[in-house]
């Protein structure tokens, strides 16, 4: 209004007179409407104690809500949050006569006798803004401390209405914000000190599923806020039945969810179109927010609710879904390796957990229940390392053999037929490990499944919650955090660690795995049934031996995309040993052949419409390259694996199809 910005006096509210002369054309519904509005028509001061009185009077006034009388309803809550907060921040006496006049329990009384949904809005806004911008605790305590915000969280509002659920969802919302030790007691019902009702919380639950992404959020924040507050009794209240089922009912909507995103990345994978690439991103948002709101549950302080969530996850989910999918064993619930390894890959990246952590890293070495196992190295043929045969001798046979199936020109069926990630069923239940099964795709893999291990095993590298053990379990210890432990333990005098660091080779007996990864396989195979091949006869030496190998194989092979060879050049630099025992000659020869191959194959466009920029793409992709593989982190993100790799845009024997063939030759 012009009068609000040039004053704080404004002609509202009219005298009992000029009520008194519309009274005759009160049978008529639009002068009855212009007549309440007339009643705000005199001047007052807008900030004062009479304003607030004048209202409270007239709202004792009303028995009844209806047409006639909304507007000034509507407008009489609209300016006691005004004049509440006006006099939170200048006036203490305005909060005085708010609680001698019970206004609160006026606003109750409004609600129940009012069908209209705009004075419901209304309140409910009334209540959010006051209760957002009250700055002083004891207004607070007073809002809090009787049962007029219960009545108000659990009155039966309709729902149909539009906007009625985004108002009370703020509503809950803004009193979570202001819940602490003090605040939460208020809210509660308590008997022999244990908490038998909260409204709050229960009410909220109720739409912890809804289809609107924004509600979902503010419930999550909402309970968020609820556990922050570390009120024991509260903590307890949440992780009893039937409340903590919300969590099995949260992780079983995130399995939900996770299947859908894999149909979306089995269909983009058909027909990449920007819609369905559109609808992946959404759904990769939703599934990392829930992976978040989880970790953020776990981080709370309520080990009950940490506990509860990671068993869900890893019952439902990990165990059920992710490493089923992952061996190829098909279930009910199966969806494919790359979703499979991007679901792993968030899981180890967002939540910040040693226990979840730990037990998905052990997890690797769950093998099925299938007879004739065959001990073999991650290619599926038979490994030398059980017979006593020296690691140096069993580098270059294996190797070997994985050069003569499979040439640095191509990728061929003799050495397919050896992996666990053949198409053909029947060479899946081999008993291999899940961290073979790893091996293979980077060996025999296509480029999407070489992707989602090494960018696997990329993170499990980077997850600082994992003991070296596990790091050193899996291979992928780097080789100068093992002579660090190795040399910190020489100089506090342990004589083992001493052989260790100065010994040219190491030994079964001293360098076997232990520690955490012995703790989380008997966890797997006690609390949860799972068969794990325990390689408590290998060394750490070999594991990682079984790493280089599979990533020099990965490098001689011709028909993997440049992007994730430099990926696996990443991993490979950061596994790179202090010494040349593990990067064996014939290793150095498959390199060798490989890049002797890209080079004949490069030459030949040599000559074509592109030769005079040949040496400006070179030093452009030596460059990137250079920078990507030394980077502090991966190349390419956990994203990357469920994105389809980008096809070459122009096809044939075009100017811009061969530039693209070259650079990534080139690469």
């Amino acid at each position: 209004a012009p009068w609000a910005a040039q004053g704080e006096r404004s002609p509202r509210v009219g005298t009992a007179s000029c009520a008194s002369e519309l009274a005759p054309h009160a049978h008529h519904a639009d002068r009855r409407s212009f007549a309440a509005m007339w009643l705000f028509w005199r001047t007052r001061n807008r900030f004062s104690i009479e304003e607030l009185r004048y209202l409270t009077d007239q709202l004792q006034k009303i028995h009844v809500v209806y047409e006639a009388n909304k507007e000034f309803v509507v407008e009489a809550l609209r300016s006691i949050a005004e004049l509440m907060i006006y006099g939170d921040q200048h006036d203490p006496l305005f909060f005085e006569f708010f609680m001698e006049k019970q206004i609160m329990g006026e606003f109750a009384r409004i609600l129940r006798i009012s069908k209209l949904s705009r004075v419901s809005l209304q309140l409910l806004q009334t209540m959010s803004i006051m209760i957002q911008n009250l700055r002083n605790e004891h207004s607070i305590y007073y809002i809090f401390s009787n049962e007029h915000i219960n009545f108000l969280i659990t009155y039966s509002f309709d729902f149909q209405i539009d906007e009625m659920l985004s108002y009370y969802i703020s509503f809950l919302r803004a009193i979570s914000g202001k819940l602490n030790k003090n605040t939460i007691s208020l809210l509660v019902t308590t008997k022999n000190d244990e908490v038998i009702s909260f409204p709050l919380y229960v009410e909220a639950l109720k739409f912890a599923f809804h289809e609107d992404s924004m509600i979902r959020v503010a419930i999550r924040t909402l309970t968020l806020n609820v556990y922050h507050v570390g009120d024991e009794s509260v903590n307890r209240f949440v992780s009893r039945v039937p409340l903590s089922d919300y969590f099995s009912d949260m992780v079983k909507h995130f399995q939900k969810q996770c299947i859908d995103l894999d149909k979306l990345v089995v269909r983009s994978a058909r027909n990449a179109e920007p819609v369905l690439m559109a609808s992946i991103e959404d759904a990769i948002v939703q599934i990392e927010d829930a992976l978040y709101y989880f970790s953020d549950v776990m981080s709370s302080g309520i080990p009950d609710l940490g506990n509860f969530i990671t068993e869900n996850i890893l019952q439902l989910l990990v165990f059920r879904i992710v490493l089923p999918s992952l061996q190829r064993q098909r279930t009910d619930l199966w969806i494919s390796v790359s979703t499979s390894m991007y679901l792993l890959c968030c899981i180890l990246h967002i939540f910040k957990d040693k226990d979840m952590a730990s037990t998905v890293a052990a997890a690797l070495f769950h093998q099925p229940d299938c007879p004739d196992r065959k001990q073999g190295t991650p290619n599926g043929c038979t490994s030398e390392h059980d017979h006593g045969i020296s690691e140096n001798q069993v580098s270059n046979t294996s190797a070997e053999d994985q050069s003569k199936a499979d040439k640095p020109t191509s990728s061929s069926s003799a050495h397919l037929q050896c992996l666990p990630d053949h198409p053909s069923a029947s060479d899946f239940c081999q008993g291999n490990t899940l961290r073979e099964h790893l091996l293979s795709y980077i060996t025999g893999g296509d480029g999407s499944q070489a992707l989602g291990s090494l960018c696997l095993f990329a993170t499990l590298l980077q997850t600082k919650e994992l003991d070296e053990s596990m790091l050193d379990a899996l291979g992928i210890l780097p080789q100068r955090k093992q002579h660090k432990k190795l040399l910190l333990q020489a100089l506090v005098g342990e004589d083992t660690a001493e052989r260790q660091l100065f010994s040219s080779s190491s030994g079964v007996a001293d360098d076997s795995i232990c520690s955490d990864f012995d703790i989380y396989i008997r966890k797997l195979q006690s609390n949860y049934g799972l068969q794990c091949h325990h390689p408590r006869q290998l060394t750490s030496k070999v594991h990682r031996y079984q790493v280089l190998d599979a990533l020099v194989t990965l490098f001689s092979r011709a028909n993997i995309p440049a992007d994730v060879r430099v990926v696996g050049g990443w991993l490979f630099r950061q596994l790179l040993p202090h010494g040349e025992d593990e990067f064996t000659a014939f290793h150095l020869k498959l390199l060798k052949d490989s890049h002797k191959d890209c080079s004949e194959k490069l030459l030949e466009e040599s000559g074509g419409c592109w030769c005079d920029l040949l040496l400006p793409i070179v030093r452009e992709a030596w460059k990137n390259c250079k920078k990507a593989i030394e980077a502090s982190s991966p190349p390419k993100g956990s994203k990357s694996i469920i994105s389809p790799l980008e096809p070459s845009l122009f096809g044939g024997d075009s100017s811009i199809a061969i530039a693209e063939r070259i650079y990534e030759m080139v690469k």
